[in-house]
């Protein structure tokens, strides 16, 4: 962050914007502990913690060991007068290839799988350069706003609430067995809570900023005394 004095509004650099209410503030230094908060809605603006950054690294690869782990392990099995069968995700989606069913199968591969492994390698991309002190990649605020962006769209836990509430409704007809890889997602809500827990964006952006690179495109605004 900047000095308190430091800041122009003419293009809006050192200040920052609450997310909730867009209440302008100047941004200042915060030390590992401290927390910044909004003066008219109390939102946290920022909330630096030591070792944040080897965290969510960490947190990420689990993430994406848990994923394809959750793809390729059983998924459930379901038995009935002495006949069951237990499917992946996988045997699932190759089930419906050749179906009018395919893109649906693709599109929720893509939304419960394929976001959230690509979010955490955008992450992984962004924060071990600067986990361990180095300049940060040359594409690494595109990566880091392309993570922020892909949030809302990653549904691993939506569909582990859909997939509750189907099986709530299946097992008065048959048996059923879940697999590891319906663990796996329970797991890996735990493991998103925990890396939200940690996560801290204006720290983030404030380190590729300190390494000279752009983030917010306020270089491109022109100066209107010019």
């Amino acid at each position: 962050m900047t000095a308190r004095e430091a800041y122009d509004l003419s293009n809006g650099e050192g200040l920052m914007a609450c997310p909730r209410c867009d209440a302008l503030h100047v941004e200042e230094e915060l030390t590992s502990g401290e927390t910044a908060r909004c003066v008219r809605c109390d939102t946290v603006l920022a909330k630096p913690r030591s070792g944040a950054f080897g965290q969510l690294i960490a947190l990420s690869f689990t993430s994406m060991v848990l994923l394809l782990g959750a793809v390729f392990f059983p998924f459930l099995e379901i038995s009935r007068m002495g006949f069951g069968n237990a499917t992946s995700l996988f045997g699932v989606a190759m089930a419906f290839a050749d179906g009018i069913l395919l893109p649906l199968v693709l599109a929720v591969m893509v939304m419960i799988v394929g976001l959230p492994v690509l979010r955490a390698f955008l992450l992984v991309y962004t924060l071990v350069p600067l986990a361990q002190g180095r300049a940060p990649h040359r594409h690494a605020a595109t990566a880091f706003r392309w993570s922020e962006t892909m949030r809302p769209w990653s549904m691993a836990e939506i569909f582990v609430i859909g997939t509750a509430v189907a099986l709530i409704k299946v097992a008065g007809l048959a048996t059923i067995h879940l697999g590891p890889a319906f663990w796996a997602f329970c797991a890996l809500i735990l493991v998103n809570a925990a890396s939200r827990g940690f996560m801290c964006q204006t720290t983030i952006w404030d380190a590729i900023e300190d390494a000279g690179l752009p983030t917010d495109g306020r270089e491109m605004v022109e100066d209107p005394t010019a």
